[in-house]
């Protein structure tokens, strides 16, 4: 498997799971289009897209800075042109950018809400939207950073506005492979089974004593690597968990992907039983 050529556009890519996503891809020779709000460094959570970019060019990759609010659809379409004109064509998308607040519907605000919906559901489609005329030429494919569809009323039950939005980028997936089959274009899901270490986790959640139950960031990344190497539409149209499509690469090692190899449990993510 290899990705050297390969043009990847991922948003909200300036840390976390996007940064690993683009440093695993770049390892390979691929080129990585950063396109996230963060041109200066985050004083909470850390990273820019030009901080990640040199990471990239220092990997072996081929890095492009782009800020961007995916909100902007006329930036978005914009950023599109850029990337596919830099490097020549755009292989791949990942939806990566989102946002969260895990508050009710008693206590969340409606600015809020619309932030959330705005940056998860309706960014996937305005992306997809604008990267697809360049997907259509590569026949390449979108990942979504979305859930299993899981309608247990538990996961309504304190968060129904996150649920939903999340939710929201799930159907798109599974629409979105359906309308794009005559294109060529894969569409799939990935979500991590367990908590990831990242810094807007460690934000969200109130402390880094979430690590000790978590994953990596690396598993997303590997997961995200096998996706993008699959040829053709041989997969598409699906709500993967992590480390359900590295098994069915053959990985049965999932240790190494464990934050604090001494913990001793790992904290299930939101909406996986």
């Amino acid at each position: 498997m290899s990705l050297k050529g390969k043009t990847l556009f991922i948003t909200g890519g300036s840390r976390g799971i996007g940064r690993e996503i683009a440093l695993k891809c770049a390892a390979d020779g691929a080129n990585l289009v950063i396109a996230a709000k963060s041109a200066e460094e985050h004083p909470k959570l850390g990273g820019s897209i030009h901080s990640v970019v040199e990471e990239i060019n220092q990997a072996g990759g081929h890095g492009l800075a782009i800020q961007l609010d995916v909100r902007d659809e006329h930036a978005v379409q914009a950023a599109m042109q850029q990337a596919a004109e830099h490097f020549g064509g755009i292989d791949g998308l990942i939806n990566n950018a989102g946002a969260i607040k895990l508050l009710g519907v008693e206590k969340l605000e409606a600015k809020r809400f619309d932030l959330m919906y705005q940056i998860n559901t309706r960014a996937v489609m305005v992306c997809s939207q604008a990267a697809l005329p360049y997907l259509k030429q590569s026949q390449g494919h979108i990942i979504n950073l979305s859930p299993p569809l899981n309608l247990a009323p538990k996961w309504f039950a304190q968060h129904g506005p996150y649920t939903v939005t999340k939710y929201g980028m799930s159907m798109l997936t599974l629409g979105m492979s359906e309308e794009f089959k005559k294109y060529g274009v894969s569409v799939n899901s990935l979500w991590p089974r367990t908590v990831i270490a990242t810094a807007a986790i460690e934000f969200e959640l109130g402390g880094k004593q979430v690590f000790k139950q978590a994953r990596t960031p690396a598993i997303m990344a590997d997961a995200a690597y096998a996706i993008l190497n699959k040829k053709g539409r041989s997969l598409t149209g699906r709500l993967l968990i992590d480390d359900e499509i590295l098994a069915e690469q053959g990985i049965s090692d999932f240790e190494q992907y464990r934050y604090d190899p001494q913990s001793s449990g790992l904290m299930t993510d939101l909406f996986v039983e």
